[in-house]
């Protein structure tokens, strides 16, 4: 959790391949938001503002070799993917994310993907604040914002494309699978 791609490719050469493990699972590698207060939380990863490969754990460069050298000794190495949302709606407006991409939370707009407020459940939702009040309702959980952060319209084809996209492009490095984050708030 949260360690560099260089290190953690070390590690599956110098002690998980030799000793026989088969997997791990990796932080989310794509472009998040870089929050200041409180400073640099774990869970600024979960919220993404694009799906470049580059994060506090290094550059798509060093995801690549990582994949690579721990496939080599027998490591599978697993993903895990947020898909659900982008960053909270809070979020600014700005270049501070982990690849210096551009993006505006309150407009709805992550042109490295690119998503604009079409993209996003807002209108979906039935609740006063946009946000899931009641746990319990099923609508609310898979189409309201969690904690704040834009929900993505995945019911459309154009925004699941997206994640396909970012998911094959995972595969063709190497990936052998994923832990969807937030899945519970996705529709089947």
């Amino acid at each position: 959790f949260e360690w560099r791609w260089a290190d953690i490719a070390a590690e599956c050469e110098r002690f998980l391949g030799p000793n026989g493990f088969g997997g791990v699972q990796i932080s989310p590698p794509n472009d998040h938001i870089v929050l200041n207060n409180p400073w640099r939380p774990w869970w600024q990863r979960y919220q993404p503002i694009g799906y470049n490969l580059c994060s506090r754990s290094g550059s798509e460069n060093e995801l690549r070799d990582m994949i690579t050298r721990c496939n080599n000794v027998g490591v599978n190495i697993y993903v895990d993917a947020v898909i659900n949302h982008m960053c909270g709606a809070g979020g600014g407006e700005g270049t501070h994310s982990s690849c210096g991409s551009w993006f505006s939370a309150g407009r709805r707009d992550f042109p490295t993907v690119p998503y604009s407020h079409l993209d996003f459940n807002d209108n979906k939702c039935r609740t006063g604040s946009g946000d899931i009040e009641n746990y319990g309702d099923s609508n609310q959980v898979r189409d309201c914002r969690l904690v704040g952060l834009l929900d993505l319209a995945l019911e459309k084809e154009y925004v699941r494309g997206k994640v396909v996209d970012f998911m094959n492009k995972l595969i063709d490095m190497g990936v052998a699978g994923f832990r969807v984050d937030a899945c519970k708030h996705m529709w089947p």
